[in-house]
């Protein structure tokens, strides 16, 4: 069962806030696809990728959504870079191609949802909805109702990466959240988000119904909490089920000097179980991987990809 890993670099120069594969055997182990060079480099809007999505489409074919952004762009003489800033003139699109055989590619195009008020979009995620057979597109943004102070899910649904329907509040909380992340296990939807605040955290939550309401898992954020030291540094969950039956919420960790940074593994006995404990040491990559998805792909797509 081969893994495909879509993701960012980490890097501070330009090249690395661009769409980056990896691939894996055993969803542990990862090598770096095209030489560890980017497989896509954004030459619209802010001329940068971050926080890199695919979705497998029911009727064949891949979509990349990004975060059209790029940081490095951005900083000072320091490396620093004004966040509150960005959150209000950052990324008003997100940048989109397609690919049949995840090697060509469409033209990249920068997908406008008609808010003028969205201060910045970003960490799209897709979630396809068998039942109504649509995708529901998930983002962070800022809104100048509140002088872009207080960043909340927003989410718009697509059937064919075409049109796109009105955005629409999808999640949000007292405090400002980011990196939604959600997957189906049986009849339970999970949302994985993080908190910016009281406490800044990953948190969990579930429902019986795609739109909510949420429960909040007061044990997941009891774990984090108590066993993970500085537990706000982690960001940008994603979930795939190992060949074992094992399932696997990986979390990207920052919080460390930057050669270090990288995702770190949480794991489970089985999908749908948040008992998720984290696992050091369990995961070699080549470089340093930033915001991504994991997807399944076939023994086909990843030989091709190899190759």
């Amino acid at each position: 069962m081969p893994y495909l890993f879509t993701h960012f670099k980490e890097k501070i120069t330009p090249d690395g806030e661009q769409v980056y594969f990896g691939i894996s055997r055993d969803g542990l182990n990862w090598e770096q696809v095209n030489s560890g060079n980017p497989i896509l480099t954004s030459t619209m809007g802010q001329n940068g990728c971050r926080d890199i999505e695919i979705v497998r489409l029911h009727t064949g074919g891949f979509v990349i959504l990004t975060t059209d952004l790029c940081i490095a762009y951005h900083f000072d003489e320091n490396y620093n870079v004004d966040w509150k800033k960005m959150n209000s003139q950052g990324s008003k699109c997100l940048c989109m191609w397609k690919t049949d055989d995840l090697v060509n590619f469409s033209e990249q195009q920068l997908i406008y949802f008609g808010r003028d008020d969205f201060g910045c979009l970003w960490a799209p995620e897709v979630f396809f909805d068998e039942e109504n057979e649509e995708y529901l597109i998930h983002w962070g943004s800022t809104v100048k109702e509140d002088n872009f102070t207080h960043m909340s899910i927003y989410c718009c649904i697509t059937k064919d990466f075409e049109t796109f329907s009105e955005p629409k509040l999808y999640f949000t909380k007292e405090n400002e959240i980011l990196d939604s992340h959600i997957v189906k296990v049986d009849d339970t939807y999970h949302l994985f988000y993080k908190n910016s605040s009281n406490p800044p955290m990953n948190m969990h939550a579930v429902s019986k119904n795609l739109y909510g309401p949420f429960e909040h898992d007061k044990a997941f954020e009891e774990y984090m909490a108590e066993e993970i030291p500085n537990p706000g540094a982690y960001e940008a969950p994603t979930t795939y089920t190992l060949p074992d039956g094992r399932w696997c919420l990986l979390l990207d960790f920052f919080g460390c000097a930057k050669e270090d940074m990288g995702y770190v593994p949480f794991v489970s006995s089985k999908p749908g179980d948040a008992e998720l404990k984290k696992c050091d040491g369990m995961l070699s990559f080549p470089y340093g991987f930033k915001h991504g998805r994991v997807i399944e792909i076939t023994d086909e797509e990843y030989e091709r990809l190899k190759q």
